[in-house]
């Protein structure tokens, strides 16, 4: 599905560097993420609230491996 402005679950895991199963845990878990609007069965973010909401959370760094 291709809506302007809006992304799929698979782009906003892309954009966000996670798994698809963590953006819905990020809906359900964290009170400010967007949540998605649901056209037929297919959850739909705006783009805009995504990038806005990647603004206010930095990407945490990764911990490091022990050698």
């Amino acid at each position: 599905m291709d809506i302007p402005g809006y992304l799929t679950s698979d782009q906003v895991a892309a954009r966000l560097g996670v798994a698809r199963q963590s953006v819905y845990n990020l809906v359900n878990r964290v009170a400010d993420f967007p949540k998605p609007t649901k056209v037929g069965r297919t959850s739909l973010w705006s783009e805009t609230a995504v990038d806005e909401w990647r603004a206010k959370h930095p990407a945490r760094a990764k911990p490091q491996k022990r050698p």
